[in-house]
């Protein structure tokens, strides 16, 4: 989004604001198809950005669901419920029935447990489910799926699970990878497992959902030239696999983080002992890049003046709103005549932001929430959500 679009746009809203580019969105999921071939299904994370859902690209065959306030989310905004992967590490039998009412296309399994309540929901209502069984990370595993023996055991007494269909495997270890090396481990990884599946257990496994972790680059400039050069570094393994499998790669963050601008007004400026500091009236409760600590990095921040004035560049330190030294957005940001009312606009932050900060804390207003389309201008999906009940009469 240019910087003339971006002053239209925010003269339209009160700040802090997020405003996240459908435009963009789009045709980074397009991106991603063109490296990955039309055989490789695409599915949005939607905790990376929930706020999406409602306008989600019909580029995107699946989209994963980790928990009951992400199938309310779903629910509100009518997705196509057979998108829906229903995942997540806690599952109860509330949330199963749930997902059974919902008619979601599939289940995760990624503990004997799931399987086992997901399997008494099948034959309690006459159905089979769908069912993905989640490996955990063969390099030391974590708290998420479960050992490949268990995995194993469970498709070799698959027939004492009349009420699920085991239909493929779920395996993702991690976000934020650089390098295509460990992708490319993992690709052969599950190459290796469906054909042992197939010679031991004589299991066909039909799908598989990916997730590839790849990393979003928030502090450098080149950053959609270094993530296009990742997507071709595994490009080949993944259209590969995708001619032996029904083969569906999960992100959030690569997808989404590009298309988000976070909007917040200077409040005040000073200087203390030589350092430069301007108040801003977002803060590190609303805005979260991965990697970031105290502010030591710079992500692509755009400078909206509110006058024509133009001096040498000074460095400056951003400071949010909060009673906390550490509420610093970024240290030593370079900008020429920075005054109390310019909008300063921090770039790729379309992912997790939004969600990921500590929203709630000291009671700061949360922030707008818009969408914006080329084809359709400026939408607003949530105002500031403290305005009424702080003006409300106490009853």
């Amino acid at each position: 989004m240019n910087t003339q679009v971006l002053k239209t746009l925010a003269a339209q809203l009160d700040t802090p604001s997020y405003i996240f580019d459908l435009d963009e969105f789009r045709k980074r999921a397009e991106l991603v198809r063109k490296y990955f071939g039309d055989k490789t299904g695409l599915c949005f994370s939607i905790k990376a950005n929930p706020f999406l859902l409602g306008r989600l690209p019909e580029i995107f065959d699946k989209i994963e669901v980790c928990s009951p306030g992400e199938l309310t989310v779903c629910e509100k905004t009518g997705v196509d419920k057979n998108k829906i992967i229903f995942s997540g590490v806690n599952k109860t039998e509330k949330d199963v029935k749930r997902a059974a009412d919902d008619e979601v296309g599939t289940f995760t399994a990624e503990s004997l447990l799931h399987v086992e309540m997901i399997n008494a929901e099948g034959k309690s209502r006459g159905k089979v489910y769908p069912v993905l069984l989640r490996v955990t990370d063969v390099k030391g595993g974590s708290q998420f799926g479960m050992e490949e023996a268990q995995v194993l055991d469970i498709i070799s007494r698959r027939v004492e699970y009349p009420g699920i269909e085991i239909v493929g495997i779920h395996y993702f270890t991690g976000t934020q990878k650089k390098k295509a090396k460990p992708i490319i481990r993992e690709l052969d990884y599950l190459d290796e497992l469906i054909l042992r599946i197939k010679t031991d257990l004589d299991f066909t496994v039909e799908r598989v959902e990916y997730g590839t972790g790849l990393a979003v680059d928030y502090f450098d400039a080149n950053a959609d030239a270094l993530e296009e050069e990742r997507l071709a570094s595994v490009s080949e393994k993944i259209r590969a696999l995708s001619e032996k499998v029904s083969l569906t790669v999960e992100m959030g963050r690569f997808f989404a983080a590009p298309c988000g601008y976070y909007l917040t007004k200077v409040i005040d400026v000073k200087t203390n002992y030589g350092i430069n500091y301007a108040i801003v009236d977002g803060g590190l409760n609303q805005l979260k890049y991965d990697g970031q600590l105290q502010g030591m990095q710079i992500p692509q921040i755009i400078h909206l003046k509110n006058n024509s004035q133009d001096n040498d560049e000074q460095p400056w330190t951003l400071c949010g709103s909060l009673c906390t030294t550490a509420d610093v957005l970024s240290r030593n940001a370079m900008f020429s005549a920075l005054s109390i009312g310019d909008i300063l606009v921090f770039c790729r932050t379309g992912a997790y932001s939004v969600t990921e900060g500590m929203a709630v804390f000291l009671s700061r207003e949360m922030p707008v929430v818009s969408v914006y389309s080329e084809k359709d201008g400026l939408t607003v999906i949530r105002e500031m959500l403290y305005s009424d009940v702080f003006n409300t009469p106490a009853i």
